[in-house]
């Protein structure tokens, strides 16, 4: 029965009907700078919730995020996020266009799409692993959030009889997210465990695409990650 699931949403997701994230490439403003004092480098990578879509890209979270760390310090955002992408989109078009940026704090909000497409849980660890060890490459002492996938049961857009599988898969894969994380010293970001119960309960969260997040989407998400980045950067200070 799953296996016949995951074919249907395969067929979905190939013939367009659940590929909101991909049929805009939203642009974002690539630097920005936020506050004053002591100077922190913020990479952003990940897909179209990295930039935003579904609400303004001011109410997003790389930029109240940015905002976030900006209290007391001067944050240098760059936000490489692109709409539609996978993990492995992050490690092979996201990562090549850092162009000598050498980030403090990297958030990877990415994971929604490797849910929706079917990505390998193999795959998903092995492209996490080459990301994790390129980011280190440039700045060794790199604190680095995940935040998986959102609970990608909770859309609208998601066809009824194939939500149990859209959350099946969310956990299984954020299973991954949360060793990779553990194994490597990372801090992962709850989105879908800490969020996904309003998600479920409010479908006012989501923008008229009903698969985004709208502003107050957003929202929720933003203190969960706001708390992870403190923790990395607490436990880079220790």
């Amino acid at each position: 029965m799953r296996f016949s699931l995951a074919i249907t949403l395969l067929l979905l997701v190939s013939c367009g009907t659940t590929r909101s994230p991909e049929q805009s490439r939203r642009a974002s403003p690539e630097i920005e700078t936020f506050g004053s004092g002591e100077t922190l480098h913020y990479l952003v990578l990940g897909d179209s919730t990295a930039v935003g879509e579904g609400g303004a890209y001011a109410n997003g979270i790389a930029v109240m995020t940015a905002r976030h760390l900006a209290a007391g310090r001067q944050v240098i955002v760059k936000n490489l996020g692109v709409s539609g992408a996978q993990v492995t989109d992050v490690l092979r078009e996201q990562l090549p266009r850092i162009d000598g940026f050498v980030p403090d704090v990297v958030l990877l909000a990415a994971g929604a799409n490797d849910v929706t497409h079917l990505t390998t849980a193999g795959s998903v660890k092995r492209d996490l692993r080459q990301i994790v060890e390129a980011l280190v490459s440039i700045n060794r002492d790199v604190r680095i959030v995940m935040t998986g996938a959102p609970d990608m049961s909770t859309p609208p857009r998601i066809p009824w009889l194939l939500r149990r599988l859209a959350g099946w898969r969310t956990n299984a894969l954020n299973r991954v997210f949360r060793e990779q994380a553990e194994r490597y010293g990372l801090t992962f970001a709850p989105i879908a465990e800490q969020t996904g119960p309003l998600f479920e309960t409010d479908k006012t969260l989501f923008s008229s695409d009903e698969f985004h997040p709208n502003d107050r989407g957003y929202a929720t998400w933003i203190p969960v990650i706001s708390r992870a980045l403190d923790r990395a950067l607490a436990r880079g200070s220790s």
